[in-house]
């Protein structure tokens, strides 16, 4: 008989609306920075996905701020349901500015990334604090051929520089296989920025010599970061080296 009541209850509790199906996760869409690439993303992506959340890994273009960010919130706006934004580096500044338009962004998380306010650069934020190096390690500049300047980071100098504590012959296959960046999005402007509105959170290594820790620790306090990480040692791609962590901090800005 207390089966059937059971059984009873239950179909009442869904003719009235009592019982829900549990919200959908959110998507995670993952925005890299200079010098990286999609891939650079590939061991949080695997943890996001065991734990049943979808994500999209975006192929940031790295060729102005407004473009990419563009881009970037038009992916969001593709999307039904709750999105947390995810940006390493200069994608800090691409999601800053990306947020803005969409509705459905639920968070922002920053991995050893950029979070300027209004009238800020990237250039004027990595130099903001003594630390980086970046600028001793890049390679000769390509001259494009609509007057821009394309950046990367000298292979021989790259794992010292960019992911000293992954092994070597990996930052040998991201040194080959890293993403150029314009000098121009490096000191183009941010516009409004969407931390105001909406909850950050922030993890970086104090080992990172692109951008100083000093750096990234100012920012991530000044944007009221409900949970800021520091990985001792770790370099600027923390994402890679740390996925774990990386992980469990996106998880956190999810729920």
């Amino acid at each position: 008989m207390s089966k059937f009541v059971a059984s009873l209850a239950v179909a009442s509790a869904l003719v009235s609306g009592n019982v829900y199906a549990q919200p959908a996760k959110p998507t995670i869409v993952l925005v890299h920075g200079a010098f990286a690439d999609s891939s650079s993303w590939n061991g949080v992506t695997k943890i996001l996905q065991k734990d049943g959340y979808r994500v999209i890994a975006a192929a940031n273009p790295l060729r102005s701020v407004s473009t990419d960010a563009a881009y970037v919130a038009d992916i969001v706006a593709s999307i039904e349901g709750q999105v947390v934004l995810v940006g390493h580096s200069y994608g800090g500044q691409v999601i800053t500015a990306a947020a803005n338009g969409p509705d459905n962004v639920k968070s922002l998380v920053y991995v050893a990334a950029f979070a300027p306010v209004e009238g800020e650069a990237a250039a004027d934020l990595a130099g903001k604090f003594p630390g980086g190096t970046l600028g001793e390690a890049l390679a000769a500049p390509v001259k494009l051929a609509d007057g821009g300047t394309d950046l990367s980071i000298d292979q021989d100098k790259f794992h010292n520089q960019f992911a000293h504590d992954v092994s070597v012959d990996d930052a040998a296959l991201m040194a080959a296989g890293q993403r150029p960046i314009t000098e121009a999005a490096l000191t183009e402007k941010s516009g409004k920025p969407a931390w105001k509105a909406l909850p950050s959170y922030f993890i970086y290594g104090d080992g990172d010599k692109n951008i100083p820790a000093e750096a990234l620790g100012f920012m991530a306090e000044r944007a009221g970061s409900k949970n800021t990480v520091v990985i001792q040692g770790a370099s600027h791609v923390v994402m890679v080296s740390q996925p774990q962590a990386v992980a469990d901090l996106i998880e956190e800005a999810a729920q």
